[in-house]
């Protein structure tokens, strides 16, 4: 009976029953982690957010996504228990050993790019929340000085409890598409200690910041129910396409590719606005004005003009998937650089890997985060040029250069994630002659060979 009341909607908007539901869920999530806010105790807070969690999944996926999430959450924190020197490292191949058996079994992206849903999605962001809150106990063994910065900031000195980390992981729903965020701070936001301990001042309202977060989904929903007729992916398969001029084929594949992008500016701004209206995205206040503004960046997961307008590749993780780029950067990047050494392409290439292996083993995800090192090496290379020289008008031009330059590898190498197929992928690639490969790839070759001096301020740093 609610499938047949459920199917004009889905029809209306143009969607599947298994994503309307998604749907509707997720959003949901929204009045869920509002109404956490008046939970009277800490205990209570943290049974709030496990069994809302579980509800909006069992609702949205069905039970055995709560059989999915139990499996991986309940080895970490065995590993917790019985293995505390080593519990980091076991955590992380143990889950993302599971969450590529789930990827393999459902074989997720294909049912998406169908109308379907499964759980895999949420198992994603649940994966990344559990390694965290291990491999942060783990750090707790560590002596102060041999821990990073971020290190310091989240290491566990003493073990959660069952309760506070089943709470931390299903958060009201906030596992269906982050943000992912740090157990330390969950605990502390529900302990309602620290930036949230209530004052004379009183806790700031959320509500300006939920106001733009809510007008940003709608402006990109619409964007993308607009687009998304015009600019399907399935083109890429289509002989008319192929008849197209080169150029043409090139806009098309920027046009999909942003339609695309609006869609998870969608999705990211709808969990924006549950994690806000908690209370959770309080991130503190600002030093630099007076009176001090409340800040709301913890739950912020994509700046779109930064996205959009960004002058160099090396910006990208910056702005796209903030929290889940924060993560790989603190428990990918960060611990593969050995001490007293400099990073380089290994580290930036196998965090990359890690992220494409974390969306899917489909050929697409693999071969886009290959391209992305790529991207960002060869980015890399020109703001070293743009360093090293002096002349004011040059300088610009490598600026513009950049820009363009990432404008143009990061939508061809866009499709790729979109199409997930390994012919589609080839086939679109192939029909703009591979330039968003061959370019990064020029640029590296040419950074070998034209290597500028360090620039003088850096030299004279370095002497003082």
């Amino acid at each position: 009976m609610i499938l047949l009341e459920m199917e004009p909607m889905a029809s209306a908007i143009g969607v599947s029953i298994p994503v309307l539901r998604f749907i509707l869920c997720f959003v949901a999530t929204i009045p869920v982690s509002f109404f956490h806010r008046f939970v009277p105790c800490t205990n209570g807070r943290h049974i709030y957010a496990a069994i809302s969690g579980a509800v909006l999944s069992y609702m949205s996926f069905g039970l055995s996504s709560n059989f999915h999430f139990l499996v991986p959450m309940l080895l970490g924190y065995a590993s917790m228990v019985f293995c505390r020197p080593y519990c980091g490292i076991i955590t992380f191949f143990l889950a993302f050993g599971y969450l590529i058996g789930c990827h393999v079994y459902y074989m997720s992206g294909d049912a998406w790019k169908k109308g379907g849903m499964d759980a895999t999605g949420a198992l994603m962001v649940i994966s990344l929340k559990i390694i965290s809150s291990v491999m942060n106990y783990q750090d707790g063994l560590l002596k102060e000085e041999d821990l990073r910065e971020a290190q310091k900031k989240n290491h566990l000195l003493k073990l959660p409890s069952l309760l506070e980390y089943f709470g931390y992981c299903l958060c009201c729903g906030s596992h269906f598409a982050g943000p992912v965020y740090e157990i330390k701070d969950y605990l502390v936001w529900t302990e309602r200690n620290g930036i949230w301990k209530p004052s004379d001042k009183g806790q700031p309202s959320p509500f300006g910041a939920t106001l733009r977060a809510i007008l940003q989904a709608g402006l990109c929903m619409g964007l993308y129910i607009y687009l998304v007729p015009l600019f399907p992916i399935s083109k890429f398969l289509d002989p008319v396409y192929h008849e197209w001029g080169f150029w043409t084929r090139l806009g098309y594949q920027y046009m999909a590719s942003f339609t695309a992008r609006c869609k998870y500016y969608f999705i990211w701004s709808i969990s924006e606005v549950a994690i806000l209206v908690s209370g959770f995205g309080f991130s503190g206040w600002t030093d630099m004005t007076n009176p001090p503004k409340p800040q709301w960046d913890r739950a912020k997961n994509v700046d779109i003009l930064g996205v959009e307008l960004a002058k160099s590749s090396v910006q990208i993780p910056l702005v796209w998937n903030i929290q889940v780029s924060t993560w790989l950067r603190h428990y990918v990047y960060e611990r593969l650089i050995q001490k007293g050494r400099k990073p380089d392409f290994f580290q930036l290439l196998a965090t990359q890997t890690v992220s494409a292996v974390w969306h899917g083993l489909y050929p697409g995800y693999i071969i886009f985060f290959v391209q992305s090192a790529l991207m960002i090496a060869g980015s890399r290379v020109i703001y070293r040029w743009h360093q090293a020289t002096s002349s004011a008008q040059f300088q610009k031009m490598l600026v513009f250069m950049n820009f363009v330059y990432t404008l143009l590898v990061l939508n061809y190498s866009a499709v790729g994630f979109m199409v997930l197929s390994l012919h589609e992928t080839l086939t679109a690639y192939g029909s703009v002659y591979y330039i968003g490969s061959i370019v990064p790839i020029l640029v590296l070759l040419l950074g070998k060979m034209i290597q500028p001096a360090k620039p003088v301020r850096s030299r004279a740093k370095k002497e003082e």
